[in-house]
């Protein structure tokens, strides 16, 4: 199940992932909401808790994210993750060589950090 948590706003969307993330979660609740961002500011920054009993993705979920990003590959500013495990952190890296925009991984406890850092406005391109 995803949650859209209420510290949203703007450009910033924040989401609770807890149990499993079915692809039914994804298609209704995450997917829309970060294309009407989209649509709304251009790119968006993407906070995405995955709290103590998030157990993972079905294969259907997994499916819809990896065309979801890859569709919007050029459409993400920040996207932080809160919680991640190990193989996860791993994922995100490769996926990332195939997005613009930063991404950075957090500890369970660092929901704040991960907001803040989100919210801390467009990257700055290299000179």
């Amino acid at each position: 199940m995803i949650d859209i948590c209420p510290e949203s706003e703007n450009e910033t969307l924040i989401a609770r992932a807890t149990g499993i993330l079915s692809a039914a979660d994804y298609e209704t609740r995450f997917q829309p909401k970060i294309e009407e961002l989209i649509a709304q500011h251009g790119k968006v920054n993407i906070v995405l808790h995955l709290d103590e009993m998030f157990e993972g993705w079905d294969l259907g979920a997994m499916w819809d994210d990896a065309s979801f990003s890859l569709k919007h590959r050029h459409d993400f500013n920040r996207f932080a993750v809160v919680g991640a495990q190990a193989w996860f952190k791993w994922a995100m890296q490769l996926g990332s060589k195939f997005m613009e925009g930063q991404f950075m991984t957090f500890a369970p406890n660092d929901l704040n950090g991960a907001i803040a850092w989100a919210k801390a406005g467009p990257i700055q391109p290299l000179e």
